[in-house]
């Protein structure tokens, strides 16, 4: 049932739409549809897991673009990242997803939960998206879907959440699904002559997460963050298509919980890792964007946006499906599912997503300690939330 359009509210310094149920409040912003702050069991012991930048409150200089004025929480990347134009295209970074205002179409509400509906129609090539945030009732999940249509030709694209954590070394333990490919960036993610700086040894293969070489001889844990303060790093893990769904999360031990994404590995092929922590030092960052973590679902090759990402390239030659080539018959659907689950006592490490039934997942940690947690799975491969989303 269709609802009153939300008020738009200030929230963080951005004109942003507000949807709530009994259990999560989650804003929108109009400016680049970032989903962010989203609170998680909001009426009794909050959990705000994504990050805000920290100059929200600040004026930035006029040659930055929107994405940067406004960075936070969750938003979607069409091209995924930035590169030389492409076929006549000068696409801003991570495209014009992340950087327009999105245009409100109807926010709905009914006994299962509440919706809302945002559209962006294409400049730079003919098509549309429309972004579609669903939230039920009893649920600490956001089920998000963009439906691309009109579009022809190859295309990347990519969610793009940045969780913020607690600003302690190791607070969080990453962990993933079953994965075909992890490596690290192919060169150095930044440069020194532009006050920035990086330290995992670019182009190596990762077999084990815990293990992985940096520049100086040694080797770093990239399950464990917060890690390797002063440093802007990339890193990717590509998921094994033929799992009914994949999965990356981080599991934040003493305060008790467990944020996940879950995804249809054959629409989001990869995860890329930002790790950033205090390695850039210039405006508006000046090394004090720290202790926040990119866990970016898409398919594309790194951030190199459309050109390097619609040819073959080092990915495509592993099996990583890295674009997706559209005809403009019929809209394209990207499902995912994020969400926060609490977890018991001495739960260090998720290890396992399994599928109970239609509307009820697992989450496995250590020690055999497990939760069981309402989740509607079939959205992967529907798109569809009854009453919310169709």
């Amino acid at each position: 049932m269709a609802s009153r359009k939300p008020a738009l509210k200030s929230v963080y310094n951005q004109p942003s739409y507000v949807i709530q149920t009994d259990q999560i409040s989650l804003n929108v912003a109009e400016q680049g549809g970032m989903m962010g702050p989203v609170r998680f069991y909001r009426k009794i012991n909050p959990i705000e897991p994504f990050a805000v930048a920290p100059w929200w409150n600040e004026k930035v200089s006029r040659d930055q673009p929107p994405i940067i004025k406004s960075l936070r929480g969750d938003f979607f990347c069409m091209p995924f990242g930035a590169g030389p134009p492409y076929r006549g295209r000068d696409y801003p970074p991570h495209g014009e997803t992340a950087n327009r205002k999105w245009q409100y179409v109807e926010a709905r509400r009914d006994g299962i939960g509440r919706s809302l509906r945002l559209k962006l129609g294409l400049k730079l090539q003919k098509g549309a998206v429309e972004k579609t945030l669903g939230l039920v009732t009893g649920e600490n999940n956001v089920y998000v879907r963009h439906r691309i249509s009109g579009l022809t030709g190859p295309m990347s694209y990519s969610h793009h959440a940045t969780l913020q954590f607690p600003d302690r070394p190791g607070a969080g333990r990453l962990s993933f699904s079953k994965h075909i490919h992890a490596a690290t960036f192919y060169t150095p993610v930044e440069s020194p002559e532009t006050k920035t700086y990086s330290i995992l040894k670019p182009d190596s293969t990762i077999k084990d997460l815990t293990n992985v070489p940096l520049i100086d001889g040694t080797t770093t844990d990239l399950t464990s963050y917060p890690n390797r303060r002063g440093f802007e790093d990339l890193a990717m893990i590509c998921a094994d298509p033929d799992l009914p769904f994949a999965w990356s999360a981080a599991t934040f031990e003493k305060e008790g919980y467990v944020w996940f994404s879950i995804k249809n590995p054959r629409i989001l092929a990869s995860t890329v890792l930002w790790f950033t922590n205090g390695g850039r030092h210039f405006e508006p960052w000046n090394g004090r964007h720290v202790n926040v973590l990119g866990m970016e679902e898409g398919t594309t090759f790194w951030g190199d946006g459309l050109a390097a990402s619609s040819k073959p390239n080092t990915l495509t030659r592993l099996g990583v499906k890295t674009c997706h080539r559209f005809t403009g018959a019929k809209p394209f659907d990207v499902p995912c599912i994020t969400g926060v689950a609490k977890v018991p006592r001495g739960f260090k490490v998720l290890k396992d997503i399994r599928k109970m039934d239609d509307g009820l997942v697992r989450l496995i940690g250590n020690s055999k300690l497990r939760v069981d947690i309402p989740l509607r799975l079939g959205f992967l491969e529907s798109g569809i939330l009854p009453g919310l989303i169709d």
